[in-house]
C-alpha cells in the first residue's frame, strides 16, 4: 500500500490511517481520558481492526461514570489494548505525605503527582504519541498542529482532531454510535477528577469549555499538554 500524504487540512480519518501505516513498527500509543473527543478517536482507530495500545491514567479520583465508560469501551473494542498507567500512589498515602485534600490546597502539585509524572514515565518508552486535542478547545491549545514534535517529552505527537470542534465530534459520535460519558449530557463539557470538575450551567453536549475544571481558580490545564513546542 502506498503511503498517503497528509497535511493540516487532512481529515481525522486520513490522519488515523496514515499513523497506522507509517508507524506500524514504531512504539505507538494513544492516550485518552475518555472524554467525547477521545472516544471518537478511539473509534476511528478501532475501525481499522488493527491492535493499538490505549493508555489512560487512573488518578483514583475519577467519576463512576468514567470507569463505567472505560468498561464499555473495552467490551466494544476487544482488539484494542486498554492499559492503565496511572499513579500507584494511593489517596491515603498521598494524604500522609502531602496532607489532606492536596487538590484543594495545591492542585498543580496534585496533578503533577497523579497525571504528569505518570505520563512522563509512559512517554519515556514511546516514539509516537496520539491524543485528541483540538485547537478549538481553548486559547492554550489554539496553536497545536496535527503533526508536531513535542520537545517536552521528546516524541512525535499526532493530533488527528486538531482542526475539529465539539460539534463535529458529536456528529461523528452519533453517526457511529460511539459510547460516551453520560456526564456530557448533564452539563459536564470536560471531565476530570471528581474533586476538580463541576457542571457548567447551560452547557450542552455540543459545547466545549474548561470552565468546569478547577472552578474558581485561574488553573485550566492539568499540565499534561503544556510546553509542547518549546525546543
Amino acid at each position: 500500500m502506498a503511503l498517503v500524504d497528509v497535511g493540516e487540512e487532512s481529515s481525522p480519518e486520513v490522519l488515523v490511517a496514515w499513523v497506522l501505516e507509517r508507524f506500524a513498527r514504531q512504539r505507538l500509543l494513544l492516550t485518552s481520558s475518555f472524554g467525547l473527543e477521545g472516544c471518537a478517536l478511539i473509534d476511528m482507530f478501532a475501525a481499522h481492526g488493527q491492535p493499538l495500545k490505549v493508555v489512560y491514567l487512573d488518578t483514583m479520583f475519577l467519576f463512576p461514570e468514567t470507569y463505567a465508560l472505560r468498561n464499555r469501551l473495552i467490551e466494544r473494542y476487544p482488539h484494542l489494548e486498554f492499559v492503565n498507567r496511572g499513579t500507584p500512589l494511593a489517596p491515603e498515602e498521598q494524604a500522609r505525605l502531602h496532607g489532606p485534600e492536596l487538590w484543594r490546597r495545591d492542585p498543580d502539585r496534585c496533578c503533577t503527582l497523579r497525571k504528569v509524572e505518570p505520563l512522563r514515565a509512559v512517554l519515556a518508552d514511546t516514539d509516537v504519541w496520539v491524543s485528541s486535542l483540538m485547537r478549538s478547545q481553548s486559547p492554550t491549545r489554539a496553536d497545536i498542529r496535527a503533526v508536531e514534535w513535542d520537545w517536552r517529552y521528546q516524541v512525535l505527537r499526532v493530533q488527528p482532531l486538531a482542526g475539529w470542534d465539539r460539534g463535529r465530534v458529536w456528529q461523528y459520535v452519533q453517526k457511529h454510535d460511539v459510547p460516551y460519558n453520560p456526564l456530557h449530557d448533564r452539563g459536564y463539557p470536560s471531565i476530570g477528577c471528581t474533586h476538580c470538575t463541576v457542571a457548567v450551567t447551560g452547557a450542552r453536549v455540543t459545547d466545549y469549555t474548561r470552565a468546569g475544571r478547577w472552578a474558581g481558580l485561574a488553573k485550566t490545564e492539568c499540565g499534561l499538554h503544556g510546553e509542547r513546542t518549546n525546543g
